[in-house]
């Protein structure tokens, strides 16, 4: 065999020991049962916000520390603590994607929030095909 196929073997094998490595820390979206069961690792959580509990953000006792509540997509409500400021227009968004840690006393700690907010366009969608 000449050294330029061993050498290029090798690369490929690396290239592959990579793409492994990497694919395991894909993650997919968890329920807050899941995070209980496996504490202090993280996990990606969808749900939606519980409006029927209160928020609590006070900008002047700590600009950092929100807190409210959220129901996961199998119906679980959890404490969640966000060490940020509050997202502007969060009461509005349709679904959060939260990042984070369940901690032992049950409370999910977040690192990072994504929001998905309503579409401007969903009204004009329905309106259009009203017309039809």
């Amino acid at each position: 065999m000449k050294k330029s196929n061993i050498v290029l073997l090798v690369l490929i094998a690396v290239a592959i020991g990579v793409i492994v490595t990497v694919a395991g820390d894909f993650s997919t979206y968890e329920t807050f049962a899941t995070a209980r069961q496996k504490e202090g690792k993280e996990f990606q959580v969808i749900g939606t916000l519980d409006t029927t509990k209160t928020m609590v953000y006070d900008a002047a006792k700590d600009a950092n520390l929100f807190t409210f509540y959220v129901k996961d997509k199998s119906g679980d409500v959890c404490k969640v603590i966000y060490f940020g400021t509050k997202p502007t227009d969060f009461e509005k968004a349709e679904s959060v994607v939260l990042t984070g840690k369940m901690i032992k006393d049950g409370e999910f700690h977040c690192g990072k929030i994504l929001m998905k907010c309503p579409s401007k366009y969903k009204n004009d969608q329905v309106a259009v095909g009203n017309k039809v």
